[in-house]
Order: C-alpha cells, then sequence, then structure tokens
C-alpha cells in the first residue's frame, strides 16, 4: 500500500505550524479543554500507541492496546514542555510509523487487533492505518 500520505501530511504541516505562534501555541480556550500544544501531544501519544499496534499485530494478532489520552497527555506535561519538541517529537514519530506502515506486508494489512477499553472489537491492521490517518488530520484542523 502507499502510505505516502502521511510523509506529504508531516511536510505540509510542519510549513503551516512555521506560521503559528507561541502565544497561540500555548492559549488554551479553558481549563478543561486542550491548547493546541497538547492537542500536537495527544497525536505524539496516539502515534506511540498506534507504532505498538502497527508493528504487534504483525506476529501477535488480537492484542489489546489502548491508553487513556486525557491521561497521557498531563502525564507528559506537554503544556510545560517547549514547543519545538513537541514539534520534533510529532515529526518523528510520524516519519517512523510510514516507514512502518510502508515496510508491512500486503497480506499481514489482514491481520487483526483489539483497541477497545470495554468490550472487544476486532479491527484490521489495515482499517487501523487508514483510522490513524484520518484521525490525525481530523486533530490537526483543531490546530
Amino acid at each position: 500500500m502507499d502510505y505516502q500520505i502521511l510523509r506529504n501530511i508531516v511536510d505540509e504541516e510542519l510549513q503551516r505550524f512555521k506560521n503559528i505562534s507561541e502565544e497561540e501555541w500555548s492559549d488554551k480556550i479553558s481549563p478543561e479543554k486542550w491548547s493546541k500544544k497538547e492537542i500536537l501531544g495527544h497525536l505524539c501519544d496516539s502515534a506511540l500507541s498506534n507504532i505498538r499496534r502497527f508493528v504487534i499485530t504483525q506476529y501477535k494478532e488480537n492484542e489489546n492496546i489502548v491508553y487513556d489520552q486525557n491521561f497521557w497527555v498531563k502525564a507528559q506535561n506537554y503544556q510545560n514542555i517547549q514547543t519545538s519538541d513537541i514539534i520534533n517529537l510529532w515529526k518523528y514519530l510520524n516519519l517512523q510509523i510510514a516507514n512502518t506502515v510502508e515496510n508491512i506486508p500486503d497480506e499481514d494489512l489482514q491481520k487483526t487487533c483489539d483497541m477497545t477499553k470495554m468490550e472487544t472489537k476486532i479491527f484490521t491492521l489495515e482499517y487501523v492505518i487508514n483510522d490513524y490517518i484520518d484521525h490525525l488530520q481530523h486533530h490537526l484542523k483543531a490546530i
């Protein structure tokens, strides 16, 4: 499969990020809402969780890999990290994901994993990869 789209997203967003001021990155419209920095941090957490899914599912099907997004964002303290560090982390995690998914044999794309918190729900690796890209694009629109 051609996942060049992920590399293109990274390139385009890195250019766009240059036009966002530090103040805009850090601004929170309310204490319970994420800042742009925290949204990007969430995308780093998502990348970390999903790269595990993309690798593990190839050799161990139906593994349950979930994470608590609000806890992760708070625990990683993205609001108080230098924005350039979060941008670099996001960039390199996504370039590694692109490398990983481009290297998955086509026959492994139908292997399955469980990424649900409560009741088991099985997804193909191909679905999870496409869902990751959709999720990424959804949150990037909020930045």
